[in-house]
């Protein structure tokens, strides 16, 4: 028994540490882009890994109306990111967690209109924007190995050596061993990078020295919210492209679990991502979204039960009361982080890719929203000053390439599934195109 509980919580820690580095980064970036203090950012962090704890808790959850009831981890969305920080420039900070709360209340009401919205979210759509998110989370991932954009020492020969030996690990572990042994490489790879790192004297305990040992969540902690109708339109769009992305992530997991998703199980899942939505404004936290590196964990471990998901929540949760503890796992060192998280990126976009392999691939429409999707994605994120010219708030939208790629493959979906119905109902009424769309998303 106490074998298997320590199996448990090794394979939930390997989890948090698999999301830590993407659950710290988001508000490393907000908060320091709107030049926060330092005592404030060790408050983002630690309320940001405690609410990531809850909202993994509520979606893991298989009740009556809430939780999808799948081995998902919950973080902060990087979709966000970007249009965070536009509002806090533009409005102030007060404006952004009055936006997320909005979003969090309009996304619970409306779980149940998003259900009924799987004709929107085919193989093509789905796969587009997890490939899409996968892309976007590799440019983290290589900065880390490097040591992190902020790092004096960046590219340094020493980082490069530190993250290519910890991927390098990772794949060696998952090619000669196996059974448990084999679902702990990451969680290996980052424990001996770390040991390495400690021997170059690459690892620094400064802030665990500083950081309290209890910490309590305070609602509201930088004030009262305010309500602007253009930060509140523009975190309702992220929040739609949120619920595109989780579905995506809905699916994939859904189909490594073997469990066929109903639209029943998606609004209980939408529910659940309005809620952590909602606790992330009213905490003056984040929104958060299904993360699909986890999803990349549980194809590379094959272990896909919830108590694992459970006991990582259970973690996070506890990471967030004590930030020494958090502080504690900060101190991996990013090139380490970005070794193993760069792993899991690549898992993401794989995934992507393979949930793409569904579709039907010799419909010219299908290829035609996914390189449109995909171009105009990368190309927002790349190129982000081709929009200098345009209102601040479809800036704000169309600057991250996510949302950008996640909207353009939902209208053109529904464009060309449109066209296709009224020309195939011409030619053959018996098999209209949008119901052979709908046939390919069953069975995913």
């Amino acid at each position: 028994m106490k074998q298997r509980s320590f199996a448990v919580f090794t394979l939930g820690l390997q989890h948090v540490l698999a999301m830590y580095a993407g659950a710290i980064l988001v508000p490393l970036l907000v908060g320091r882009a709107l030049n926060v203090t330092s005592e404030q950012l060790s408050y983002l962090l630690a309320i940001d890994l405690l609410t990531c704890g809850v909202a993994t808790l509520l979606q893991t959850l298989r009740g009556a109306y809430i939780g999808i009831g799948l081995p998902v981890m919950l973080g902060s969305s990087f979709v966000a990111v970007t249009p965070m920080i536009a509002i806090g420039a533009n409005y102030g900070i007060h404006a952004i967690y009055g936006s997320i709360i909005a979003a969090g209340v309009f996304i619970f009401l409306f779980a149940r209109f998003f259900g009924k919205l799987t004709v929107l979210f085919p193989p093509v759509v789905t796969g587009t924007v997890v490939t899409l998110i996968g892309l976007s989370l590799v440019p983290t991932g290589v900065k880390n190995m490097a040591g992190g954009s902020a790092n004096p020492e960046y590219g340094s020969l020493e980082n490069l050596l530190l993250s290519v030996g910890v991927l390098m690990l990772i794949l060696v572990l998952n090619r000669f061993l196996k059974g448990f042994a084999r679902t702990l490489s990451v969680l290996i790879g980052i424990a001996a990078g770390t040991a390495a790192a400690a021997i170059m004297g690459k690892v620094s305990f400064s802030a665990v020295a500083e950081a309290p040992f209890f910490q309590i969540p305070k609602p509201f902690y930088f004030g009262a919210p305010s309500f602007e109708i253009g930060p509140i339109l523009t975190m309702l769009i992220v929040g739609i492209v949120i619920i595109v992305e989780s579905t995506g992530v809905f699916y994939a997991i859904g189909k490594i679990c073997g469990r066929p998703l109903t639209e029943k199980d998606l609004v209980k899942g939408y529910r659940a991502e309005g809620i952590a939505i909602l606790i992330g404004g009213l905490f003056n936290a984040f929104p958060y979204n299904t993360f699909a590196q986890n999803a990349g964990l549980l194809q590379l471990t094959k272990v896909k039960t919830r108590n694992v998901v459970v006991t990582a929540g259970c973690i996070l949760v506890c990471l967030g009361l004590i930030p020494k503890i958090a502080a504690l796992a900060s101190a991996v060192p990013a090139a380490v982080l970005g070794g193993a998280t760069v792993v899991m990126f690549g898992m993401v976009i794989a995934s992507g890719v393979k949930m793409l392999s569904t579709a039907d691939l010799t419909n010219q429409y299908h290829l035609l929203t996914i390189a449109c999707s995909i171009a105009l994605g990368i190309g927002a994120s790349t190129v982000p000053g081709i929009f200098a010219e345009f209102p601040a708030p479809i800036r704000i939208l169309v600057s991250d390439g996510t949302i950008t790629g996640s909207l353009t493959a939902i209208f053109l979906n529904l464009f060309f599934s449109l066209r296709g119905k009224k020309e195939t109902t011409a030619q053959k009424p018996e098999l209209p195109v949008l119901d052979h769309t709908l046939a390919l998303e069953k069975e995913v």
